[in-house]
């Protein structure tokens, strides 16, 4: 059965699109079935795996208002192994229109379902706002991959989204729990780096990925055409970065299943 992971940040311009993208590319590259679902009405992810959003008759948007069934909604990519649920601009007021429908905040919950044995890992884009489309990501999730940029102000989306997970799991999701978090747009020479990195690991030890990505030229460029890193310039610093990040997330999988089926 595929694990459903919510990448999500409350901070916008973290590089949550860039690590979906390119975590998702990576995965695919490896033999993972993989389906990444943009609920972000920006639509970063789904411009960053090459796709016309105006091509798309069947978006996120159709399935959470129930007018279309996920499976329906699911378009192949360029990439392999890599599927996805487009994006749309109409996200933008979906809020107004889920806020009077029944079970508002297990739209998207039931039908990933529906399709969730069909792929290894199903990442979800989320906006970066508490929203109601943001909440059904976290409702809908087996965990939550926190991307976080090393300045002060992602500490504070960091405090914000550990509450909101907090009351999701209280209220809608016992079962969900923080897959990890990664360290974008890294600047090793840097001062608040290094401070930023040592608040986060004081709270978050066991958390906190080894791999950080960096700064890099090829990580921005990459979108504007279309491409994950590893297909626009496998050698950059960018592709190792995401390549090793690949390696470590799927061996913290491994570990923790082993965990899991010794306690079980």
């Amino acid at each position: 059965m595929g694990k459903i992971i919510a990448v999500s940040n409350q901070k916008g311009g973290v590089g949550k699109s860039t690590t979906v993208v390119n975590l998702g590319a990576a995965l695919g590259g490896k033999g993972k079935r993989v389906l990444v679902v943009d609920i972000d009405a920006q639509g970063n992810t789904t411009t960053g795996l090459g796709v016309r959003k105006r091509t798309i008759k069947n978006t996120v948007y159709e399935v959470l208002i129930g007018a279309c069934r996920a499976g329906e909604a699911v378009v192949p990519t360029a990439y392999k192994g890599v599927s996805l649920i487009s994006s749309a601009q109409k996200l933008a007021g979906a809020d107004v229109e889920l806020a009077s429908v029944e079970n508002r905040l297990s739209r998207l919950k039931m039908q990933l379902l529906t399709i969730k044995d069909m792929f290894d890992y199903i990442l979800i884009d989320t906006p970066p706002s508490l929203s109601l489309i943001t909440l059904n990501a976290l409702v809908a999730c087996n965990s939550v991959l926190i991307p976080i940029q090393c300045e002060f102000y992602s500490l504070e989306g960091l405090v914000q989204l550990s509450d909101t997970i907090k009351r999701i799991k209280d209220g809608y999701n016992p079962a969900m729990y923080v897959e990890g978090i990664l360290f974008t747009m890294y600047m090793g020479r840097y001062n608040l780096t290094s401070q930023v990195v040592a608040e986060v690991k004081k709270y978050f030890s066991k958390e906190v990925y080894t791999t950080v990505i960096p700064r890099n030229v090829a990580l921005s460029e990459a979108p504007s055409h279309g491409k994950p890193i590893m297909y626009y310039d496998r050698s950059s610093k960018g592709a190792e970065a995401y390549e090793s990040f690949c390696i470590e997330f799927l061996e913290r999988s491994r570990q923790r299943k082993k965990s899991q089926s010794a306690a079980g």
